[in-house]
């Protein structure tokens, strides 16, 4: 019984407790270099043009968005868009998020092999989400395995999706970094606390996908001792 609580616990940390500690380490570090300017001076869109620039990517735009945090990379538009602290903030936070966003950039440019395969999940991934719960607790109080086996399934794939959000980001982050460096926007001397931003970022993909494994993991023995019952 108690090995049975103590893995309970273990399970709510990891559902929980982790997520929270990731996204209070990410609001934590980028509030510190939100404050810290580059050497350069330079604006998160000013990053963000020459960075594309530099790689030939005339093409895409860069657009101010509302909101903390929201900067992401449209594909299909072919659009950086940059929230507006770091659109127009000059710090070490701003140029390594404008930077990270252009990586996505760069990724689709160069058709990058795990980019184009979480784009290919994302409707099986989003139905799966959405579905997969219904489907196990359908199975679970109804007693249909089947049922139950299905939502598996689709739980599976919006996993996958998650995982294959790891190597996307770190690849993305990687590409910021050395293009910060090469096209002068810092120095020697700020790539150490610059990576600190890049790096906190990371660790709410890794957090999401350490909950997605462990409910998926948890959904599957649940669903193997019904059936060894």
């Amino acid at each position: 019984m108690l090995g049975g609580f103590g893995g309970y616990l273990i399970y709510i940390a990891l559902l929980m407790i982790i997520p929270i500690w990731a996204q209070s380490k990410v609001k934590n570090t980028y509030k510190k270099y939100s404050k810290k300017s580059t050497s350069s001076y330079m604006t998160g869109a000013q990053v963000a043009r020459r960075i594309l620039d530099e790689n030939g990517l005339y093409d895409v735009s860069i657009e101010e968005t509302k909101g903390t945090l929201s900067d992401h990379y449209d594909p299909r538009k072919k659009v950086v868009r940059l929230s507006t602290g770091n659109f127009h903030g000059q710090s070490m936070a701003a140029s390594a998020v404008a930077a990270h966003e252009v990586g996505h950039a760069i990724q689709d440019a160069q058709d990058y092999a795990f980019l184009r395969f979480r784009s290919a999940l994302v409707p099986v991934a989003n139905f799966g989400s959405n579905i997969s719960f219904f489907l196990i607790i359908g199975g679970i109080l109804l007693n249909l395995s089947g049922l139950f086996l299905f939502g598996i399934i689709f739980m599976s794939a919006a996993v996958l999706f998650q995982l294959v959000t790891l190597p996307v980001e770190f690849d993305a982050s990687n590409r910021a970094m050395a293009q910060l460096v090469s096209s002068g926007v810092i120095r020697n001397n700020e790539e150490r606390e610059t990576k600190k931003v890049l790096n906190a970022a990371a660790l709410t993909y890794v957090a999401a996908a350490l909950v997605a494994v462990a409910e998926l993991v948890r959904f599957i023995l649940m669903y193997v001792a019904a059936n060894n019952e």
